[in-house]
C-alpha cells in the first residue's frame, strides 16, 4: 500500500534529521493518511479512501466529495477516484439532460 493521498496527491516527503552538533541524516516526513469512508450524494453511495487530514478538511470545507473532485485536477487524483469522478460527472449530465 503506498503512502500517497488518494484525493490530494500527498506523498512522503524526504528531508534531514540536523543534530546540535549539525550532524545531518536522512529521513522520512510521511503524510497523516486516515482510512474514511465518504458519501457520494450523485451515486449515493459510501466511498471508502484512504486520504490525508487535510484532504478531508477540504472536502468539508468544499461541500463533500461530489463538489471536491469537480474542481480536482485529474494528476492529482488516483486511479479509483479518478472513476469515481468520471461516474459523478455522468450522473451529474445525467441529471441536468
Amino acid at each position: 500500500m503506498s503512502r500517497t493521498c488518494e484525493l490530494t496527491g500527498k506523498t512522503v516527503m524526504y528531508g534531514n534529521n540536523v543534530s546540535h552538533a549539525n550532524n545531518k541524516t536522512r529521513r522520512r516526513f510521511l503524510p497523516n493518511l486516515v482510512n474514511v469512508t465518504l458519501m457520494s450524494e450523485a451515486l449515493n453511495q459510501r466511498v471508502r479512501l484512504r486520504i490525508s487530514a487535510a484532504a478531508l478538511r477540504s472536502v468539508e470545507h468544499r461541500g463533500g466529495l461530489d463538489a471536491f473532485l469537480a474542481k480536482a485536477q485529474e494528476g492529482e487524483l488516483s486511479q479509483k477516484a479518478r472513476l469515481l469522478k468520471k461516474q459523478i460527472a455522468k450522473k451529474a449530465a445525467e441529471a441536468a439532460a
